[in-house]
């Protein structure tokens, strides 16, 4: 395979878009006659507490000049070599072509009521580390404590885009990373995890791992990923489970014909334990959005305990010819979900919705980018708060 054809109604992560030469990673057809890859992550710093198990957060990721190859303070001024005087020096793009900083509008709203959205790079990919990642397997095939391996396939047609890495798993992954106390030995459950990086992630500070899509080819790549790096998840004893999960749908299916169905036991683990439910990049369709609040409304006023979900999501900019103009139509429809889900009041469940700062420590090799976002959902049901407030001792 010389080179990836795209159709028209091709998608292509902005992940594999900076992979070099991605015909040499392809190493099989998949069921549908998609190309297959595999693709090595490196984990860019880690640190093991004093137990041996877990990474504690330590920021070591060196940004080689952002996006335009020349650092912040060197576009304000540079000491001279001979009399230390300050001279400005042009701003410069990667290919070293002038970069002129246009002025602003007076009136920001004499261009109409577009949602702008431009991305802006905050942490660029390091060549010299993506150029380490091509070698990273030694004689015998075994694979370095410090890689995640990921099998993928690229440019799909739009309903097979959980086949592919994107920069929403990366994020949502290097929270993981940054918060593990927050996660260690907890039970949680991930929604539309498509490859199964973050589920993998999640498994090296988590006990188990509840790792759900839909579609036996999507799921059967997700099992052989996580099949793929155990290395990472067996020092700290965590476990991923690849199970079958279809929001659109209102049961759990436990039909023990079929694979990837849950059994009744881990049904009920589901639903007693689960602390966290986690979901990267899900929401590009509206139908899925709305199927994918209900699950999760579904599920946590089923469950007798408080349970915190973390949603990763990037604001994307597309031309609709509704509007004939650029919007960001997934985004704000998650957004509208959200703003309903705080507001819900039926007398089962309470939930509290917060957006976090997304200045967390970077683990992982991508494009961290000013439009990703992670918003924290925690979901109390009002059985359990009821329930601790009769507990409480009544005040003299």
């Amino acid at each position: 395979m010389e080179q990836i054809i795209f159709r028209h109604d091709t998608v292509l992560s902005e992940v594999h878009m900076l992979f070099a030469n991605p015909h040499h990673r392809m190493t099989r057809l998949n069921h549908v006659g998609q190309p297959v890859f595999l693709s090595n992550f490196k984990i860019l710093v880690e640190k093991h507490n004093d137990e041996g198990k877990g990474i504690i957060t330590e920021e070591k990721y060196k940004d080689p000049g952002g996006a335009s190859g020349t650092s912040k303070a060197d576009t304000h001024g540079e000491k001279g070599e001979e009399g230390g005087e300050e001279s400005e020096v042009p701003f410069l793009d990667e290919d070293g072509d002038l970069n002129i900083v246009r002025r602003p509008r007076k009136n920001p709203l004499d261009a109409g009521s577009r949602d702008l959205v431009c991305p802006v790079i905050l942490k660029q990919s390091d060549p010299e580390l993506e150029q380490e990642e091509e070698n990273t397997d030694d004689e015998e095939g075994q694979c370095p404590k410090d890689i995640i391996r990921i099998e993928h396939t690229m440019a799909t047609p739009l309903e097979d885009v959980g086949k592919q890495v994107w920069r929403g798993a990366f994020f949502l992954a290097d929270f993981i990373l940054t918060e593990p106390l927050m996660f260690r030995g907890a039970t949680v459950l991930e929604l539309g995890a498509g490859t199964g990086l973050t589920s993998i992630i999640m498994a090296t500070v988590a006990k188990t791992v509840y790792c759900t899509d839909v579609g036996e080819d999507l799921l059967g790549m997700c099992k052989r990923n996580v099949a793929l790096n155990k290395h990472k998840m067996e020092p700290a004893g965590g476990e991923v489970r690849v199970r079958h999960l279809d929001w659109l749908q209102h049961d759990l299916c436990t039909d023990a014909d079929m694979e990837f169905s849950w059994t009744e036991d881990e049904v009920a683990d589901l639903h007693n334990n689960t602390s966290f439910i986690i979901a990267a990049d899900v929401c590009y369709d509206d139908d899925l959005t709305d199927g994918l609040f209900r699950t999760l409304y579904q599920l946590c006023s089923n469950f007798l305990h408080p349970c915190t979900i973390f949603f990763s999501i990037e604001k994307r900019m597309n031309f609709t010819l509704r509007h004939m103009d650029v919007s960001c139509e997934a985004y704000h429809h998650f957004r509208c979900c959200l703003s309903q889900l705080k507001d819900l009041a039926d007398g089962r469940c309470h939930f509290k919705v917060e957006q976090l700062p997304s200045n967390f420590a970077q683990f992982l090799l991508y494009e961290r980018i000013e439009h990703l976002e992670l918003w924290k959902v925690t979901a109390t049901p009002l059985s359990f708060e009821q329930a601790r407030s009769d507990s409480e001792p009544l005040s003299s």
